[in-house]
């Protein structure tokens, strides 16, 4: 057990800069619907972050793993690092340079020609975003969580300081006196790109604290070391580009298989409903950070494999308690968007167990990175890519309950679902994991007995209906507490630890 706390102590550390940024980065989401109150803005929002989160994987192409896998079996890090960053380095220069210069063309294409320079800053963030992402991959490698969180929050505060700056007081001023000073600055014409302008203002902010570590690159490039990384790494790549196919591409197809202004108000409102499902997103991606060099730091030890079951069904368990908790309080969690966007609220619960499904395939994934048959990780995504863009295409345009961004949810769900299933049962033949299955489907399947019992309750009252829903919620922590003797003990030992280093 000394192990699986050492990882929710991690995952806390972690968790709470996550949470704590991902809760102060989702008061844009508010604040952008209410400011933005036509859907079609943030449209455009949501489709150049879409194609952000696409090119990062292609700028970082799988080195972040990769470095995790040849630190942990190279006895040179030192020149494992500096390799790996002399490398992403030209990368990053070498992708950049074409969207730079052909911004104006690839802006016509999206339909966006009047405004060129979004593709530009667009790009900035990409590229600022790929120049950090080792040396934070390192921080994670070294366990220096509390390092980790701190420029994580730092750029998530810069980033809120700029947008509140230039779309809240800015374009208050502009609409009330625009020939006043703080009203000059805010220009009509760019809008939510502020919003990019943030971004990139955030980003070389943090991008100074991190590049010293490139003076580390003096330590050598080994083009052999290199070809191996590449060959483990590449396939990473396919697998990543994939993976933003099963989770941005729906935004994107959404404007162009719908007619136009219909199809950027549906993106808008898709969009901004997406981000209700944080929580899940939020203890998913803290995991991830804890777990990656975790599951390859512990690999050689006796009971790793008893470990990755533990660890497994804790995960499944968390992830329920947010499914349930989010859904049963969207009553008034609604209130966080705007009016105009709530029409979409039916897929948050569908994008919940999504990401679920998601959280629990990444952990299925441990048995092709750690035997190095990324291959198989490229083809189960593959699979879901094909899953992705096929029932999109086929429901998108359709009328009825799948038409439209309803439709998008659903396919995300039935594709994460397929992978999960698909991973689970490759991997148990080339790494077989003692996974608790039945215990897991067990709570799997109680929680959305109990999500059904309090979706399709209306007592009539507004205030009854969320205590009984919360009621559910509660019933079902207690299954938990009851059922689960080692997540007692993990809890007791968590505290018992923090009260000890609070006396000291």
């Amino acid at each position: 057990m000394s192990a699986i706390r050492k990882l929710a102590g991690q995952t806390a550390v972690y968790g709470v800069s996550t949470i704590f940024g991902r809760l102060l980065n989702f008061a844009l989401v508010p604040f952008f619907s209410y400011i933005f109150d036509t859907p079609n803005v943030l449209g455009l929002n949501t489709e150049f972050y879409s194609y952000i989160t696409f090119l990062n994987v292609v700028f970082t192409f799988g080195m972040e793993t990769a470095l995790f896998n040849f630190l942990s079996s190279e006895s040179n890090k030192e020149l494992v690092y500096s390799t790996a960053l002399r490398t992403l380095l030209f990368s990053t220069i070498l992708l950049s340079l074409p969207f730079i210069v052909f911004a104006p063309v690839l802006a016509d294409l999206m339909r966006y020609p009047e405004n060129p320079e979004f593709v530009i800053w667009a790009i900035l963030i990409v590229a600022s975003d790929a120049l950090m992402a080792l040396p934070f991959a390192k921080l994670r490698e070294e366990n220096k969580a509390g390092s980790f969180a701190k420029l994580k929050l730092l750029n998530i505060f810069v980033n809120l300081v700029v947008s509140f700056f230039f779309i809240g007081y800015c374009k208050y001023a502009h609409d009330n006196n625009p020939e006043s000073f703080f009203g000059s600055l805010y220009n009509p014409e760019i809008g939510i790109g502020y919003a990019f302008i943030a971004n990139l203002v955030a980003n070389f902010v943090c991008l100074a604290f991190v590049a010293g570590d490139y003076r580390r690159m003096s330590a050598g490039f080994d083009p052999a070391l290199l070809k191996k990384m590449l060959r483990y790494a590449l396939p990473l790549l396919v697998v990543g580009l994939a993976g933003m196919v099963n989770e941005t591409l729906d935004r994107i197809l959404l404007k162009y298989l719908l007619p136009a202004g219909l199809a950027e108000e549906q993106v808008g409102i898709y969009g901004t409903c997406y981000k209700i499902a944080i929580l899940m997103t939020i203890f998913w991606q803290a995991f991830r950070y804890a777990a990656e060099p975790f599951f390859f730091s512990k690999q050689k030890e006796k009971n790793s494999k008893e470990m990755y079951s533990t660890v497994m069904t804790y995960f499944v368990i968390f992830c329920l308690l947010i499914f349930l908790g989010t859904t049963m309080n969207l009553s008034w969690i609604q209130y966080m968007i705007g009016e105009n966007y709530r029409e979409g609220l039916g897929v948050v619960p569908i994008l919940l167990f999504a990401n679920l499904c998601l959280g629990v395939y990444f952990n299925l994934s441990i048995w092709y990175k750690l035997t190095g048959k990324t291959q198989y990780g490229m083809w189960i995504t593959l699979a879901g890519a094909a899953i992705t863009i096929g029932l999109n295409i086929l429901w998108i345009p359709s009328d009825g309950y799948f038409s439209s961004y309803m439709g998008s949810a659903w396919a995300t769900l039935i594709c994460y679902t397929a992978m999960m299933i698909i991973s689970y049962f490759i991997g148990q033949k080339h790494y077989p994991v003692p996974y608790q299955v039945q215990r897991i489907s067990g709570y799997i399947f109680t929680a959305l007995i109990l999500f059904f019992i309090g979706w399709f309750t209306d007592t009539g009252s507004a205030a009854a209906d969320l205590v009984f829903r919360n009621l559910l919620f509660l019933l079902f922590a207690a299954i938990v507490l009851i059922t689960e003797k080692p997540f007692r003990t993990l809890i007791k030992s968590k505290a018992t630890s923090q009260n000890t280093n609070e006396n000291t």
